[in-house]
């Protein structure tokens, strides 16, 4: 049955849009991220948006929930690293918001009871400094992990700065390997070499804004005397060293993006020149082990089929002689491998099965055959690699789903699994269900979902929906204390309310391996769209819900998501939650990262791309004449991946037509890092007013 519009509607959706693709740029003003201007803006909305919803009881109650949510000490404590004998962790509670990164023996962590050493309290160390930095990780060097690379963000962007750290004296090593604030990516060739890409100063940079050469920094040396090794081009997206170990064998690999979805992969030779491996640029290096590279094929290889691992025997491609590739495993239609991990003599494979995890346990046998093992974890639940010892051949595995909350599993090739640490339930879990479902989209693909309801609620309930969509990205349910995405516990004060929630398994993601992504490239996007659409319209045929008593909720790529569903069914929804969004998608290529994603939304600068990204880019589609849905914006000045110009300009466009907005940017954070926990435990208070004024027609 075709959806009945209003006659306002349908007369909205005919207007003519209030900006031309040719109209002078209004707002371009709030693109200056420190600009004094704008903000001037930014402060003022914070201060609208919080004044209208940070007080009162309830948001203080939601506030400190998440809060103690996020800072509690019974979280896992999850494994980053495995050196040698030690598993090293960052730790983050309400004594250290910016966190602690810390060391305890292998032996005491799988029994349970590590005592932790710490090494950097980065708390500490930024207010020596005068920063407020946000860690980015550590690469410790193979297979004596003596000395280590340690990232740090002042602000919590993507742009970190690099130092070399002592683990012995556990110190920063004074006259040491140190990199200026870039988007660095940084591998230890040997003890006393870096390969290292960063910003070398003007033209060493893709239009992308990340490094376009790789160089070979010696110790002792300064950094400008670096020897180039390999460069790209200006338009690919960047240039990445990397290393995979394989015992105490290592792999040095250079990776030159050529688009977001083509690299040419080159492995480094005994003289220290790099040469190219039999990998089709289409596929992705995903580990080394059993004396193989192994690689995930995103399109068909011959006659092999895509979403399939390869292998080619090292040796080989270093001798010139790489052969014809062996297959390691080929998932079954409902299947799709989403992570890859190697420990010594073994790879792990972790599976979706009609979006459930699973995980084997592979190894490679004399014939070129590989012998798979199931590893016994809980069903129907969500599962992430969490690391893995090497020397003893064990693989790290947290399961959760939305009502059972997160444990962590040590498996061994033999299937023998063993739970290391388990969170203790946070709610009251047999006050709810979950089930999954799947809706009929408009070209007929069915579209899984998962939707939680308050146990015995049969009549129409205000819904959320969160969903992502792109990048080869799977939406799998995690414990609904972190529901969604940088939301805190949003999902579970939403269904404690009474409501519903909904995690949508639209195409674009990950789901169903590469052609759930590839169905929705460029031209095709708006099938992505369709398919949210048809999860809502499930729900309202179902009457799980009604129209207009849906929210809708997605951030990044799923803020483009709910930025069109607002444009384009203005009609169907109730509330918008747009988290670090893309909106103008005539200038993403051209504000920071956004050149990287050419090759998933296509070019705008060139007039046939632009002719179908028209048709949905949020900004230009906003119109007169149209009462949109309330939409909560967020986003954060330091965000060097997705400009915060998109959230800002969308925000004004739509302040200007008369339309509800709130707003609140974060002046702390990056793009994938938050800043602190009070930051984002606010954020979800404010959220949560949100809805249940907008939905439930309360003022808390």
């Amino acid at each position: 049955m075709k959806s009945i519009h209003t006659l306002a509607a349908l007369l909205a959706l005919v207007a003519a849009p209030l900006l031309a693709a040719d109209s002078p740029e209004p707002y371009v003003w709030l693109e200056d991220i420190h600009g004094a201007k704008a903000l001037e803006s930014v402060t003022k909305w914070n201060a609208t948006t919080e004044a209208k919803y940070a007080h009162g009881a309830r948001f203080e109650s939601d506030r400190a929930r998440a809060h103690d949510i996020l800072d509690d000490e019974r979280q896992i404590a999850q494994p980053d690293a495995v050196l040698g004998d030690q598993v090293v962790n960052f730790w983050r509670d309400a004594a250290h918001p910016h966190g602690q990164w810390r060391s305890a023996t292998l032996d005491a962590y799988l029994a349970g009871k590590p005592q932790w050493q710490v090494l950097i309290d980065v708390d500490a160390l930024g207010k020596t400094e005068g920063k407020s930095y946000v860690w980015h990780g550590a690469d410790c060097l193979a297979p004596a992990y003596k000395r280590c690379l340690v990232a740090l963000s002042p602000g919590g962007g993507d742009a970190a700065v690099v130092r070399e750290w002592d683990m012995k004296t556990r110190s920063f090593v004074a006259g040491g390997f140190s990199v200026p604030l870039a988007k660095t990516s940084a591998a230890w060739e040997d003890a006393d070499t870096l390969l290292l890409r960063s910003d070398f100063g003007p033209g060493t940079l893709t239009t992308s804004g990340y490094g376009k050469q790789v160089r070979r920094w010696q110790r002792g040396t300064p950094l400008s005397s670096a020897g180039l090794v390999l460069e790209g081009q200006p338009t690919d997206v960047g240039i990445q060293p990397t290393v995979l170990s394989e015992g105490e064998v290592r792999h040095v690999f250079i990776v030159r993006g050529k688009t977001f979805y083509t690299a040419d992969t080159l492995i480094r030779t005994e003289d220290g020149s790099f040469k190219p491996t039999p990998l089709p640029d289409t596929a992705d290096l995903r580990a080394t082990v059993g004396g193989r590279m192994i690689a995930y094929l995103n399109k068909p290889l011959g006659k092999i089929s895509a979403g399939t691992l390869v292998a080619w025997k090292t040796a080989d491609v270093l001798a010139g002689k790489p052969g014809t590739p062996e297959v390691v495993f080929t998932p079954t239609r409902t299947q799709a491998i989403e992570e890859v991990n190697s420990t010594d003599h073994v790879l792990w494979i972790k599976l979706l099965d009609n979006v459930s995890g699973k995980l084997l346990a592979l190894t490679p046998n004399i014939d070129g055959r590989w012998s798979a093992q199931a590893i016994a974890l809980p069903a129907n639940a969500a599962v992430a690699l969490a690391g893995a010892a090497d020397g003893r051949d064990l693989a790290f595995a947290q399961v959760e789903s939305f009502l059972t909350p997160p444990t962590l599993f040590a498996a061994s090739a033999d299937g023998t699994v063993k739970p290391v640490q388990s969170l203790p339930a946070k709610f009251d879990a047999s006050r709810f269900t979950v089930e999954q479902r799947f809706a009929k989209s408009k070209d007929g693909t069915r579209v899984p979902y998962f939707l939680a309801r308050p146990k015995g609620v049969t009549h129409p309930v205000p819904a959320l929906i969160h969903a992502y969509g792109g990048f080869r990205v799977p939406q799998t349910p995690t414990y609904l204390t972190t529901e969604p995405y940088r939301s805190g516990p949003l999902a579970l004060s939403w269904l404690e309310d009474g409501n519903a929630y909904v995690l949508a398994n639209i195409r674009g993601g990950g789901e169903y391996g590469p052609a759930w992504h590839d169905a929705v490239l460029r031209e095709n996007r708006q099938k992505a769209f369709d398919d949210f659409y048809a999860v809502a319209e499930d729900l309202v045929r179902t009457k799980v819900t009604l129209k207009k008593k849906i929210a809708i909720s997605g951030r990044s790529n799923g803020g483009l998501l709910v930025g069109v569903a607002m444009t384009q069914r203005p009609d169907l929804y109730g509330t918008v939650i747009a988290g670090s969004p893309l909106e103008d998608m005539q200038r993403y290529s051209h504000l920071l990262a956004g050149a990287s994603w050419i090759a998933e939304y296509g070019d705008p600068d060139k007039t046939a791309d632009w002719a179908f990204i028209r048709k949905y880019s949020p900004y230009q589609n906003v119109r007169s004449g149209v009462r949109y849905p309330p939409v909560f914006f967020y986003s954060s000045t330091e965000d060097d991946r997705v400009h915060p110009g998109h959230a800002r300009k969308m925000a004004a466009r739509l302040m200007e037509l008369g339309n509800p907005v709130e707003f609140h940017e974060a002046r702390e954070g990056g793009h994938s890092v938050g800043g602190n926990h009070a930051e984002d435990a606010l954020r979800a208070a404010m959220l949560h007013g949100f809805l249940r004024r907008e939905l439930m027609g309360l003022r808390d």
